[in-house]
């Protein structure tokens, strides 16, 4: 009997070194976001956490309580100590962050960026949409919607976004190339990240410009914020808010009117496309034109960057199916 006692313990103990040596072994990978707590990113974490658990990677994601740079870099700074294999990051602010990342990379962690195309201090950076056919497909769809006449306004996620600057690029030259009836007011709002903020602003400007007749909002906040102006103001119809949003989120919205509509790209597929990514670095692998990369199709990569073009239309006749997808 003590034999077997004796026995049964060291094929415990065994087993429970097998169990933390494996916990050890299996490789780390932090994402952190622009902001946590909303439904572009919390379908964005199910995509990390679905693909993690896939692949065998221990994956997950850091989403700091608001679009501070400052706390992107502290995060970073976290998942550096903790020795993970690799960092994926959204930017608030690419310039702040490459001195972190490049930090990052010293140590000997891959960083793999999303919505800040030549990213310095990051591996690789992967788009799901081009920042020009982006940019421009929203010029277009606001121009109809404006029948080529009026002001209009837009808005980005902050103005250090590389990502959402170059699509308010994008949008502005095309419009200015074909609509020359349509009026930019001022330059651009950085609040579209910030529901309150970019609803607030959206007021301030259908106050102050009688002929506003339009909203671009580049960040998944901004087109709820100017939707939820435009509803208040009773100009539905009148004054037209275009973007992308989470269709969750923003369902009623568009069905109202409130928001005339925009295209967006998969946030899950992104989280799920970090994780791709990180493993075929933790391996040893590169990327190279012609891979065949799953959530990104067969790649072309520029310099750092790995761009494709997948734009999902958020409409009344798409928008049920999208928020059902969790989206």
């Amino acid at each position: 009997m003590r034999s077997l006692i004796v026995a049964a313990f060291a094929v415990s103990l065994s087993l429970a070194g097998a169990v933390a040596a494996f916990a050890q072994d299996t490789p780390k990978v932090g994402v952190v976001v622009k902001i946590g707590g909303i439904p572009w990113f919390n379908a964005m974490e199910a995509g990390i956490k679905e693909q993690g658990k896939k692949l065998g990677v221990d994956a997950f994601m850091v989403g700091p309580t608001s679009a501070d740079p400052a706390l992107q870099v502290r995060a970073i700074e976290d998942l550096i100590a903790q020795g993970v294999k690799v960092i994926g990051v959204v930017p608030n602010d690419a310039k702040v962050l490459e001195p972190v990342l490049t930090k990052a990379q010293a140590a000997g962690i891959k960083v793999i960026t999303h919505e800040s195309p030549s990213q310095k201090g990051a591996d690789w950076n992967f788009e799901l949409a081009s920042s020009t056919g982006f940019g421009e497909a929203h010029g277009k769809l606001l121009a109809e919607k404006m029948g080529g006449k009026g002001e209009y306004a837009v808005f980005v996620g902050s103005l250090t976004v590389p990502l959402h600057n170059a699509w308010a690029d994008a949008a502005i030259a095309y419009i200015k190339a074909n609509y020359p009836d349509m009026k930019l007011v001022g330059d651009r709002y950085g609040v579209a990240e910030d529901v309150d903020k970019s609803r607030s602003t959206a007021l301030d400007l259908i106050a102050a410009h009688p002929g506003l007749k339009g909203f671009l909002a580049f960040g998944s906040q901004g087109p709820i914020g100017a939707g939820r102006a435009v509803e208040e103001r009773r100009k539905t119809g009148k004054i037209f808010v275009l973007g992308p949003f989470s269709p969750g989120q923003g369902q009623k919205l568009i069905k109202s009117d409130a928001i005339s509509g925009g295209f967006m790209w998969n946030p899950k597929q992104a989280g799920e496309v970090f994780v791709t990514l990180a493993d075929r670095l933790i391996k040893g692998e590169s990327v190279k034109e012609g891979d065949d990369i799953p959530g990104l199709g067969v790649v072309k990569p520029v310099g750092n960057d790995i761009i494709v073009d997948q734009l999902l239309p958020i409409n009344k006749d798409t928008v049920d199916d999208l928020a059902a997808m969790g989206l």
